[in-house]
């Protein structure tokens, strides 16, 4: 496995990836559903690439950029024992030089649901995957459901700027309790991580209703608001039934692909889930 920070390093090495080469973009403290990526990706590519970054333009003013968890060293042997070819860890100088002044901006998708509840997330996400892909080049990326929103926006913003890359998303990986994995459960604390499963409940419980037969969108948002509403640690920011295309919210009858989605305060710590109905991303 080769380590690399800097952009005329990676230029360097590109080249002589035998293709396929699967990118796996990371903010690193890595855990078992960032694996499953790179696992896919090493199935199904020749070469596997991965990116470790804490995007500072992705986080709002008061969000946890300075607390999000970091472990290099502890990213970089899990790597290796996953056979990755190439890790490539740049600091926010080589992406964000002095005087940058562009950004990637995906309209529409990006009005609702995390990019309502966070202002200018987005376009964090979008301009810097989008130096992520114009810098290593892949023929495929890897996201995982678990950001359902994010591998949508990054999905439209590939077609829409004609990248040559294939976006597969992956299943979310979840703990044997059903939450999600993520990086931001490492600041619960025990009351709070047991208090966590309420969202995987309250998606569970709505999903199976639906696949029983109960198709009104309203009825199933109630349901898992109701669920949530009786956790005493849960603080709900939303609840979502929404269109897999539009991400705009489903009024009546789901007549299509919904994503149900959510996203939570438990204690001071903000988690996000999801399902989707009758489909897939």
């Amino acid at each position: 496995m080769i380590t690399i920070t800097t952009l005329s390093e990676l230029r360097e090495i590109r080249p002589s990836l035998p293709a396929l080469v699967g990118l796996v973009p990371t903010m690193g403290y890595l855990h078992d559903g960032h694996l499953s990526l790179v696992r896919a990706a090493r199935k199904e590519c020749k070469s596997v690439i991965v990116s470790i970054f804490v995007n500072p333009t992705q986080f709002g003013p008061n969000e946890d950029f300075a607390q999000y968890p970091r472990d290099i060293p502890r990213d970089l042997q899990l790597l290796e024992q996953e056979h990755v070819d190439v890790v490539w860890t740049p600091t926010p100088e080589i992406l964000y030089p002095a005087g940058y002044q562009t950004w990637v901006n995906v309209e529409g998708l990006t009005n609702t649901l995390e990019g309502k509840m966070r202002p200018g997330h987005f376009r964090g996400v979008t301009t810097i995957v989008a130096k992520i892909f114009n810098a290593t080049q892949p023929n495929r990326a890897y996201f995982g459901q678990k950001d359902a929103q994010q591998a949508l926006v990054i999905r439209r913003m590939t077609h829409d700027l004609n990248f040559p890359i294939e976006i597969v998303v992956c299943p979310t990986v979840r703990e044997a309790d059903g939450l999600a994995m993520s990086s931001r459960n490492v600041y619960l604390n025990p009351a709070e991580r047991k208090a966590a499963t309420v969202l995987s409940r309250a998606l569970f419980t709505a999903r199976q209703t639906y696949e029983n037969g109960e198709h009104n969108a309203q009825t199933l948002r109630e349901m898992m608001l109701s669920i949530l509403n009786n956790e005493p640690l849960a603080q709900v920011q939303y609840v979502s039934c929404a269109d897999i295309q539009t991400l705009q919210e489903w009024e009546g009858e789901i007549k299509g692909t919904a994503l149900l989605s959510m996203a939570v305060f438990i204690g001071k710590t903000r988690l996000i889930d999801n399902v989707v109905l009758g489909g897939s991303l």
